[in-house]
């Protein structure tokens, strides 16, 4: 796929740096900080049992997801991914990537980086006809 390299090659001569994830402890636990002062977009994504999103790309924002339940499944530039809960994936932008259920219902974290458009969503294939 000519488009996609092309995509992918610009995506990555412009690619921001990886999010720097911050740990911080308190007497009580600690915290993670995902962004600090920078424009971004957080998600809370709800997949029913056994369903998954389209197979989609982007072409202006890298995300990044975190697995919140166990059963997720993360599609990433052809790796599929089983994440533990609180896991980790970046997604650049260009790369084709997937959401999807095991079994049980799941919610996963989305942080957006770059400019955020629902409607710049590329559906290479999708279930729901809208690809």
């Amino acid at each position: 796929m000519t488009v996609q390299t092309d995509v992918q090659t610009q995506a990555q001569s412009e690619a921001r740096p990886e999010p720097d994830v911050a740990t911080e402890r308190r007497p009580w636990g600690r915290f993670e900080r995902f962004t600090l002062n920078e424009p971004s977009t957080v998600k809370i994504i709800h997949v029913e049992p056994g369903q998954r999103l389209s197979l989609q790309r982007h072409r202006d924002r890298d995300e990044l997801w975190v697995a919140l339940d166990p059963g997720a499944v993360f599609e990433v530039a052809g790796r599929r991914v089983l994440p533990e809960v609180g896991e980790r994936v970046l997604i650049r932008a260009g790369d084709f990537h997937r959401l999807g259920s095991a079994g049980p219902a799941v919610r996963v974290m989305e942080i957006a980086f770059g400019r955020f458009d629902e409607d710049d969503i590329e559906r290479l294939e999708d279930a729901y006809g809208r690809a």
